[in-house]
């Protein structure tokens, strides 16, 4: 037997009796594996709750519903979701998880309306369970009117309602209701959520495993009234239940608006108990087990990677069925595809199905029948330089980051030399194809809120992720809208992750040119200071619907342009021709020089993107620019 023959055997034994103590040891573990967490903020360090809809963190707190827009039509018929980004393993053939969870709320009725939104849900769901279509109103972004009454179970949703609103289907006044599959209580208790209304609630639900009994308490902080606190109703989860579930919030209202804000939550599950001396004798197996496996694991794992890169040294690029780079298998990643599955989703990359192309990969319309949903899937060209490079970073950036000025992302792919990513399909397309294109043109408050929601995306990426990333790429192509028009910021390829304690890092220049700040341009040093400019540039494009740049022999910068029209005293004449002068001139003003202040030569004296967004409110006043700015 030869050298590479005999260390190929002896691999493949190390890694069968690895995945032997591997099966044995898992054998003897209790199946149902507990979860728990507290959450008392839900600011910068609650990386693990996800959000859909309108919800969103603010000031350490949850809120699931808009109460606030400039056209009441922003709030009317929405929905908001949080989740905890972990599933709960609630039951399997032999156990059932006992759970309790704790949380605080407010609902605030919002008094100066006669009419109010449709309260809140805590529920359990299938994993990656969708907000269904046409949810708002009662349906409380979890039915609609297809499957609202549907007691099917192909439903699979038991929730704890605190419902503020009359519907046919309701008990007479508001309530809280326990809902079996449907958007009907199967038993309810009366509570009065207008006297009530603003003041912060307490819950408790609870499910033993023993007595199969769902059980939720509520009470105020200041709590006079004498009814009902408690409603419990008999039920075996299992009947009703998936295996794995999500568990969270959801709420949505009609024709009306409503504040519903989580403050704290905690949760904790556990399996149905084994006995000490099972328990013990369980401990030692998984402990001897676990140490064998490590160490036979690990020697099997670093002997491929020396074999995989000393393979990849030698015959780079010949390898057609590789799996994915190292740096990624151990990444928590979202869903990992199979590269037939995108084949299928994509039709095999039609042209029919390209969305567009970038400077490192063509993206394509794809549908993802399992999912149900639509999505884009990016291919990145394998002849474009440090392709694998671009791929692995891309995937490790967004999939640290979580919010809804961001384009979701759903998954990956690495097979067959193929780098594929997975993110939300957006119908509207990309801001410069509005702007510049054939698209029709965007109205002014659209064109507001869009700048807004930027600066509160990169204020995330820069203040809020759980470590700083720079984007890099900011440019009117990378800013992408959904059905509803909402901003998503994409396209990570050359975003950077930076040590909080470093102010700058020098790099090698990427971007777009006419975007990139001149200290970055001339020396590499890109900074937090180095995104604003290029919001400064999308900033002046939007008011003013022009490129930064054109391809002529004697065109003005944009933001030069704009500086001669303010120095003159005429700077509304800047505003896109084809708004036809329908934008408040206010904002219009606020926002050419919220461009011209960001794209400041002197990276210091640029603002934060949290000073830019308060100044976009109106909350705080407009900059003095100096005189000699732009000369």
């Amino acid at each position: 037997m030869s050298l590479s023959r005999l260390s190929t055997f002896r691999l493949q034994s190390l890694i069968n009796c690895s995945v032997v103590l591997f099966i044995f040891f898992n054998f003897f573990q209790p199946f149902v594996h507990p979860l728990s967490f507290s959450i008392n903020d839900f600011g910068r360090d609650a990386n693990n709750i996800l959000y859909e809809g309108d919800a969103a963190p603010s000031s350490g707190v949850i809120e699931l519903s808009t109460i606030t827009a400039t056209d009441l039509q922003d709030i009317y018929c929405r929905t908001g979701r949080a989740t905890y980004a972990e599933p709960l393993h609630l039951w399997d053939s032999a156990k059932l998880a006992d759970f309790t969870t704790n949380f605080s709320f407010i609902i605030d009725t919002v008094h100066n309306y006669t009419n109010i939104g449709d309260g809140l849900v805590f529920f359990l769901a299938p994993v990656h369970y969708p907000i269904p279509p046409n949810s708002a109103g009662g349906d409380l972004g979890l039915f609609n009117t297809t499957t609202r009454f549907d007691k099917a179970s192909q439903n699979q949703i038991v929730m704890v309602e605190f419902d503020t609103s009359n519907n046919s289907w309701d008990p007479l006044g508001t309530h809280v209701g326990i809902n079996i599959n449907t958007i009907s209580s199967v038993v309810n208790a009366r509570w009065d959520a207008l006297g009530n209304s603003g003041k912060k609630a307490h819950v408790q639900i609870t499910y033993s495993a023993t007595t199969k009994n769902l059980t939720v308490f509520w009470t105020y902080e200041e709590y006079t009234d004498a009814a009902i606190t408690s409603l419990s109703y008999p039920i075996d989860l299992r009947k009703v239940l998936p295996e794995w579930v999500t568990i969270g919030f959801s709420t949505a209202n009609g024709c009306a608006r409503e504040r519903n804000a989580i403050y704290t939550w905690d949760f904790r599950s556990n399996s149905e108990e084994l006995s000490t001396k099972k328990k013990r004798r369980l401990f030692w197996i998984g402990a001897v087990a676990v140490s064998v496996f490590i160490l036979i694991f690990g020697v099997a794992i670093c002997w491929l990677v020396v074999k995989r890169q000393k393979k990849r040294i030698d015959e780079h690029g010949n390898d057609s069925n590789a799996v994915a780079s190292p740096d990624l298998v151990w990444q928590a990643l979202p869903r990992r595809f199979s590269y037939e599955e995108l084949v299928a989703a994509t039709n095999d990359f039609a042209d029919d199905r390209r969305l567009g192309q970038g400077g490192s990969g063509k993206v394509y319309k794809g549908i993802i029948q399992d999912l149900g949903c639509t999505v884009a899937v990016k291919r990145i060209v394998p002849e474009s330089e440090h392709y694998e490079k671009v791929f692995i970073n891309e995937v490790k950036i967004i999939s640290r980051l979580i919010h809804r000025n961001l384009v979701q992302f759903i998954g990956w792919c690495h097979e067959q030399g193929e780098c594929l990513l997975v993110y939300a399909y957006m119908p509207n397309s990309s801001l410069d194809t509005h702007l510049f294109g054939s698209r029709t043109t965007l109205q002014w408050d659209l064109r507001y809120k869009i700048a807004l929601d930027l600066a509160t995306a990169i204020h995330y990426l820069h203040e809020d992720a759980e470590t700083c990333v720079l984007h890099r790429d900011i440019k009117s192509a990378n800013i992408l809208l959904d059905s509803d028009f909402k901003t998503k910021l994409g396209d990570f390829g050359i975003a950077k992750l930076v040590d909080p304690q470093f102010r700058t890092q020098t790099t090698g220049v990427v971007g777009t040119f006419g975007y990139i700040a001149p200290e970055y341009a001339n020396g590499g040093r890109a900074s937090k200071e180095s995104d604003m400019y290029s919001f400064g540039v999308v900033a002046l494009e939007l008011a003013c619907g022009r490129r930064t740049y054109q391809d002529e022999e004697f065109h003005v910068p944009l933001f030069r342009w704009v500086w001669q029209l303010y120095l003159a005293g005429n700077m509304l004449s800047a505003a896109d021709e084809r708004l036809d002068m329908n934008f408040v001139p206010n904002e219009m003003e606020t926002l050419l020089i919220v461009g011209l202040w960001c794209t400041h030569p002197n990276n210091k004296e640029r603002p934060k993107a949290g000073q830019v967004m308060r100044v976009l409110r109106l909350e705080a006043p407009l900059p003095q620019l100096p005189k000699d700015l732009h000369e």
